[in-house]
């Protein structure tokens, strides 16, 4: 009997086990999923936990009730190492797993490029862990001030301004005014920067879906810095290339993401930024047997560019990924990989968004974030997670 190993139960990983089971019996084959945490984690939500508009409860899925009947061996661990020409994976606490088949869906890690002081002193949002903590640090600002009354507390900066920046600092938006009444403090008091290096904010769309973020966001106290490139961060101060500062002690860091390190480290072949080549079939290209999606993994799309790490493309690298390891096991041809990209929206926080969907049409507002929200109904109905929380 063949033992599928799953690295990984975040999207991509969760879906290739969904898959696989709907084509592969567990007299044929067995599957192993191996994820640090007991639950699936909804990461496109997490920028609504951050603020405490959603509960931090219902992001995290548990994994044994999703999976529940299909037959998949559910290992909590941490992976330590992957040793592909020994066909074995290492975890944390000692143990080794071996396999006849790897998917690795890892996910990927932020990327600080180098900036000073960055990875010490500033928050990321990547998990719910990350998000729970966040939310309590932008508490603890207000209640702070109450007796410091040091301005600074009150000065927000989220550093990035590509998707998951945008939606995060809408959220913020929409949310602080609540913090600050709950403190007695006035919204004069309370400041929110967005500093991108970039001259613009949310890349790759269309400027005037742009334009209409901006002055969605600007309209509820939002502050640009674009073309403002981070060079340090400190406690209580971040720098600019410009040589501007802007006192803070909180800085939220949503500028970029790199590969895996383990994928790295496995010595897969990787492009610059970590993350492992893949042929059309996502096998990685230096180990067949070994199928790396998700946000681990370089795809290039249909108009030579890298596909962006996307929720969408996991799900459909998951899938894809089961179908051709069910492929293998029957002798049948596989099936090269097609992202099928639906659309992309971003949330600019309660009830309002802008993106673009089916290639051209364009959503702005409250039509656009019903839009998202039933995206996300959609995901979970494929999961059979409807009524399912931790």
């Amino acid at each position: 009997m063949k033992h599928i190993v799953i690295l990984g139960g975040g999207y991509a990983g969760l879906l290739c086990a969904l898959e696989l089971r709907k084509h592969v019996s567990s007299s044929d084959a067995e599957i192993t999923l191996i994820n640090k945490h007991s639950y699936h984690q909804l990461i496109t939500q997490l920028h609504e936990t951050a603020v405490g508009a959603r509960s931090d409860r219902s992001l995290r899925l548990s994994l044994s009730k999703l999976l529940d009947g299909k037959h998949v061996e559910i290992v909590k661990g941490t992976v330590s190492a992957i040793t592909p020409d020994g066909h074995a994976v290492e975890l944390q606490d000692g143990r080794t797993i071996t396999y006849d088949k790897l998917v690795v869906a890892l996910g990927s890690e932020t990327e600080y490029f180098g900036i000073a002081g960055m990875k010490e002193h500033a928050f990321t949002l990547k998990s719910v862990n990350q998000a729970r903590l966040i939310r309590a640090h932008i508490e603890s600002c207000f209640a702070r001030y109450l007796y410091e009354r040091d301005p600074a507390l009150l000065r927000f900066v989220v550093g990035g301004a590509g998707f998951s920046g945008i939606e995060l600092v809408g959220e913020l938006a929409d949310a602080l005014p609540q913090f600050a009444r709950e403190a007695g403090v006035t919204m004069d008091q309370v400041e929110l920067y967005n500093i991108e290096a970039a001259p613009g904010i949310l890349p790759g769309f269309d400027q005037d879906l742009v334009d209409a973020a901006q002055h969605s966001l600007t309209s509820r106290g939002v502050r640009f810095m674009t073309g403002a490139a981070i060079v340090q961060v400190e406690p209580g101060r971040v720098t600019v290339k410009t040589g501007q500062v802007v006192e803070t002690h909180t800085v939220i860091w949503t500028g970029g993401v790199r590969g895996n390190q383990l994928v790295v480290d496995a010595g897969f072949e990787t492009e610059p930024r970590g993350r492992a080549k893949v042929n059309a079939y996502l096998q990685s290209v230096s180990h067949p047997d070994v199928y790396i999606i998700g946000d681990a993994c370089f795809v290039m799309g249909e108009e030579g560019r890298p596909l962006p790490p996307t929720a969408q493309l996991a799900w459909q690298m998951g899938i894809a990924s089961g179908k051709n390891i069910t492929n293998e096991l029957r002798g049948v041809a596989l099936e090269p990989f097609k992202p099928n990209i639906l659309g992309s929206l971003a949330s600019l926080g309660r009830k309002d968004a802008v993106g673009k969907v089916l290639k051209s049409y364009k959503m702005y507002g409250k039509m656009a974030y019903m839009a998202k929200e039933a995206s996300q109904m959609r995901y979970l109905a494929k999961i059979g997670a409807m009524f399912h929380s931790n």
